[in-house]
């Protein structure tokens, strides 16, 4: 049923895409045109230099050209004779339009100058009609990131060269693996569930960025935005409301981010060939515990101590990683044909021992002018990326690097005894990893196949009218191996453990957009867009799981009990949107939209989805009583928008059904009911959004201004909740609960030295986001991933940390046990002596949601040749909850120097017992400032490379923090890329500081 309806779904966009085009044939005219050329030079207004790239083009028309490395260009037109509209745009420049007649005389010459773009107002965006906007017509914002912003961030994927770039964006490492996971949050969490990450658009693909863990790392999963090479991109726009997001459907509930790769240019060839070296290291180690005697047994009155040596596991762990980046691209064409064609491998090394990450790829883009109306461009993206990998345990199993750390008596020497590794655990009972063994024994990897394709139609088949077809593939198989020997330390696999798990995704999309742009009168103009969508995403996994090995065995089928798994998925999308603008004078622009979305995901009742949106922006300064503030106030525009999104991530294929899974009993095949109970009308999470912003210019436009101030609700928020044993049933989707998010943006950017010969600019980003949920039943749902200690709960932000905390006296000092010991409050009070009885009480004990987020990103450049770089991070008013320190100060392992007071008797011996069932003793302020990225390159032209462009440079990241957090970084997350449970520390790898060393030479 579900094929039949992704095929029919494609068959309608099809059917409909040849309709139009027999429509259209009539119109359309072949008659010979006279050929006309016109040439000139492109400068940068203030340096005079020549500017590269500049594209060219006639307004409504394929023809187009862009500058070459003399900031020259050459644009032949075969068109009747009039007056037609140039338009010159380069990314962080004003764009500019010229009028040319064309007539008479068959070469004409145009030189114009392009002055920088401090505010970015006239930026010309995409949306997802396929059509040019500038900014000042919409009533939302969209936030643009130019490939200069990404060059030497010394970040191994895209969204982790996007933190601190953009307002209203919380972007979070969780883990410092060589290809560890990033966690990126427009406007705050949306859902629970589900997906928290926006919808990534490359090219016009929308691309798969899960995050599968195949294979049990301690909760790191690489997400799959590490396969793009940022080196590669040309810039990339990020659309945040749910205005803008409503023409995205179902599927942008979180944000849209569009990605725009890089395109060949009009010219001879031109080669580039960068190579970076990196410099990986631990920028924050543990304190550990060296004390040089431990007690003999855990009794409290008994405080015999004995002599032992103590270890820093930590020294052993650990390793100054190194890592090389190597890229080249071939790029040039004709007027007609134009090419880019690049390769990239990238080999990190991670900070633990015997862990790597490695990417090689190829991308080719192909853009072909057939004639003045019909253009084609094909893509083509192939990966390939490997990863060792090391478990860190701790959520779900108990082996591990880290997590055997932690569990760890420091005064057991790790290292092996004629080969043999000991087991550093205090006892049998509470046995864990030698963390040396699963770094030089265990054997864990991943393998990442990766293709993304595109094929894009664009056609002007009349004036005015744009007609785009683009068929995105994305294709993508993932394979993980893991391997643990026979007689190891581990609690669980001393006889062995293999397993190999993957999953295969197929992304396909076919949009149709078709759009009509035209001034009615000199004070109206209008822009009509239709356009159609056709999805199909399909996930294959399989899993086999095999124990009790065979002494040589290695593979998973070779285990005396073997486990199998598969799933298959298979989800279909159809949505059609209408969308309107209305300019009035180049001063108010309307828009109103509507979606409307059909999806497999969901029941026939609630398939049909609308979405509508309405937004609109006044320029007020381009009025005439504004004339007498241009020099003071260049631009003031004044925004609002509403609109509404849906959420399709947070419920599988099949999640609204009662699914029943095939059992084996002795001869006799059967099936057995799951322990999720179906519900079939669920629908998706709709979210409501209003925002309203202004966007100014000052000083002659050296300083711009951007704020927004929003509120977003999401109602039918997916949850899963409990069922009553009675049910016959564990768990079920249901649409209860509420979300709010709200908050404030804030942009400043300045010019405060702007001469020809240097430049200094300058960027502050503040953004601000309350989150609160609400109508959860019973008041409390607990999430998996926190230990039961992160929660929803009423009136509180998403995954607030809801565990024990300390009894206290009305004065709010400690109310100790009659031992002198501290203790947890509890449900209840003693009359006679005051001690809390009963269960322990439970209340909100931190907030990992951070108060404010912000960053300042400064520019400079001295001469033609020398430029820097700094970005600095900060997030404040945020909660970590350390469960790292809980274990390494617990009396029966005490390898962290918290324990020592206990010790040295400075405590009553008990103490980190007590403490350790006491979870608000571990909630520590994780607010830091760090020094996210750092840069500094040389621009120059060599003799002995023949004059070549050359680039030398000097780059660092995550260079320092300053935070008062005690263990390794605020930053990571043990739970992953997961919503619900954020701040959670436990043992997973720090962030490293990273050194990097480039050069890069164009020819």
């Amino acid at each position: 049923m579900r094929k039949i309806y992704a095929r029919s779904s494609a068959c309608l966009l099809t059917t409909l895409f040849c309709v139009l085009l027999m429509a259209l044939a009539p119109k359309v005219s072949f008659a010979q045109n006279a050929r006309y050329t016109v040439t000139g030079s492109v400068t940068d207004a203030r340096t005079k230099a020549p500017l590269i790239g500049v594209v060219v083009k006639v307004e409504n028309s394929n023809s187009a050209s862009a500058t070459d490395v003399t900031g020259n260009y050459t644009l032949n037109l075969a068109v009747p004779a009039g007056t037609y509209r140039l338009t010159f745009s380069y990314l962080g420049y004003q764009p500019l339009t010229r009028s040319v007649v064309l007539g008479s005389t068959m070469a004409i010459t145009e030189n114009v100058q392009l002055s920088e773009d401090i505010v970015g107002l006239d930026e010309v965006v995409v949306t997802g009609t396929s059509v040019a906007t500038s900014k000042k017509q919409l009533g939302n914002a969209i936030s643009t990131v130019s490939a200069e912003a990404l060059e030497n961030s010394v970040a191994t994927s895209i969204d982790q060269a996007l933190a601190g770039k953009v307002a209203g964006a919380q972007i979070t490492q969780n883990s410092g693996n060589p290809a560890g996971g990033i966690s990126v949050r427009l406007r705050g969490t949306s859902t629970v569930v589900g997906s928290g990450d926006p919808l990534y658009i490359v090219d016009g693909v929308i691309i798969n960025n899960s995050s599968s863990e195949l294979i049990d790392l301690g909760g790191y999963a690489q997400n799959r935005l590490v396969d793009i090479n940022p080196n590669d991109i040309e810039r990339m726009e990020i659309i945040k409301g749910a205005a803008a997001a409503a023409i995205y459907g179902s599927r942008a509930s979180n944000g849209v981010v569009q990605i725009f790769t890089k395109r060949g240019r009009e010219g001879k060839p031109k080669v580039t060939v960068s190579s970076q070296f990196r410099v990986n290291e631990i920028r924050k180690t543990l304190d550990y515990n060296d004390y040089p005697f431990r007690f003999v047994n855990t009794t409290a009155t008994d405080l015999t101590q004995e002599p032992v040596q103590r270890y820093d596991y930590q020294d052993k762990i650990f390793r100054t990683a190194y890592g090389t980046e190597n890229n080249v691209n071939v790029s040039g064409g004709t007027a007609t044909t134009q090419y880019f064609l690049s390769g990239n491998y990238l080999s990190n090394q991670g900070i633990i021992d015997n862990t790597d990450f490695k990417r090689g790829g190829a991308r080719l883009r192909v853009d072909q002018t057939m004639n003045d109306w019909i253009s084609v461009s094909l893509g083509a993206n192939y990966v390939l990326s490997t990863s060792a990998e090391i478990p860190n345990g701790g959520l779900s199993e108990a082996y591990g690097a880290l997590t055997g750390f932690i569990f760890s008596n420091n005064f057991i020497n790790p290292e092996p005894v004629n080969g043999v590794y000991p087991s550093t655990a205090p006892t049998a009972i509470l046995r864990r990893t030698n963390p040396l063994e699963a770094i030089n024994r265990f054997d864990f990897r991943q393998r990442t196949n990766r293709f993304i394709g595109d094929f894009q139609l664009k056609m002007t088949p009349i004036k005015n009218l744009n007609v785009n077809y683009t068929l995105g593939y994305d294709n993508a198989t993932q394979i993980a191996t893991g391997f643990i020997p026979v007689r190891n330390t581990t609690p669980s696999y001393d006889a062995g453990y293999s397993r190999r798990a993957d999953k295969t995704s197929y992304f396909l999309n076919n949009d149709l957009n078709v759009s009509y742009q035209t001034n009615f009168t000199d004070w109206l103009e209008s822009s009509t867009g239709i356009g159609a969508t056709a999805q199909i995403e399909k996930n294959f996994t399989t899993g086999i799981t095999g124990t009790q090995l065979g002494p040589i065995a290695q593979i998973s089928t070779g285990g005396a009990t073997v486990v199998s798994g598969e799933g298959r998925s298979d989800v279909s999308i159809l949505g059609f949107f209408a969308q309107q603008t209305f300019g009035f004078g180049d001063r108010l622009f309307l828009t109103g939209a509507g979606r409307y979305d059909v999806s497999s995901v969901f029941g026939t009742e609630n398939r049909w989805q609308f979405y509508p949106k309405v937004s609109g922006s006044y320029v007020i300064s381009n009025e005439k009583f504004w004339e007498g503030l241009k020099e003071k106030v260049p631009i003031l525009k004044l925004r609002a928008s509403y609109g509404q999104s849906g959420n399709l991530t947070s419920i599988g294929a099949f999640d609204r059904y009662t699914n029943y899974s095939p059992v084996a009993l002795p001869g006799l095949p059967g099936v057995i009911s799951s322990t999720l109970l179906g519900n079939a009308g669920i629908k998706p999470e709709r979210q409501v959004e209003t925002e309203f912003g202004a966007d100014a210019s000052f000083l002659n436009g050296r300083l711009g201004f951007e704020f927004s101030v929003y509120k977003k609700d999401v109602k039918d928020l997916l949850l899963f909740i409990g069922l009553a044993p009675s049910s016959g049933f564990v768990n079920q989707y249901a649409n209860i609960g509420t979300m709010t998010n709200k908050g404030f943006e804030l942009m400043l950017t300045g010019a405060p030295i702007q001469t020809a010969n240097s430049k200094w600019t300058s960027t502050l980003i503040y953004s601000r986001n309350r989150n609160e949920i609400n109508n959860i039943p019973g008041g409390v749902l607990t999430f998996p991933g926190g230990f039961g200690q992160v929660a929803a709960v009423n009136g509180y932000p998403i995954g607030a940390f809801y565990a024990t905390y300390f009894a206290r006296k009305e004065d709010g000092s400690l109310l100790l046990t009659p031992a002198g010991l501290p203790q947890a409050e509890r449900v209840g009070r003693n009359p006679a002596t005051g001690q809390p009885t009963g269960a322990t009480k439970p209340k909100v004990i931190g907030d990992p949601n951070p108060d404010w987020t912000g960053s300042w990103v400064n520019d400079v450049s001295v001469g033609k040749g020398f430029s820097f770089r700094a970005q600095v991070d900060a997030s404040y008013g945020f909660d970590v909850f350390n469960f790292t320190r809980r274990v390494g100060e617990r009396d029966l392992y005490g390898g962290l120097a918290g324990y020592e007071p206990e010790l040295r008797g400075e405590v009553p011996k008990g103490t980190s017992a007590a403490l350790f069932g006491i979870f608000e003793n571990y909630i520590e302020d994780g607010s830091f400032i760090k020094l996210r990225e750092v840069s500094v390159s040389y621009d120059f032209q060599p003799a002995f490379l023949g004059k070549a462009n050359t680039r030398l440079s000097l780059a660092g990241r995550n260079l320092f923090s300053i935070d008062d957090y005690s263990g390794y970084d605020p930053e990571v997350n043990a739970a992953g890329q997961t919503n619900a449970v954020r701040g959670f520390d436990f043992v997973e790898v720090p962030i490293p500081r990273t050194y990097a060393l480039g050069v890069t030479v164009s020819f």
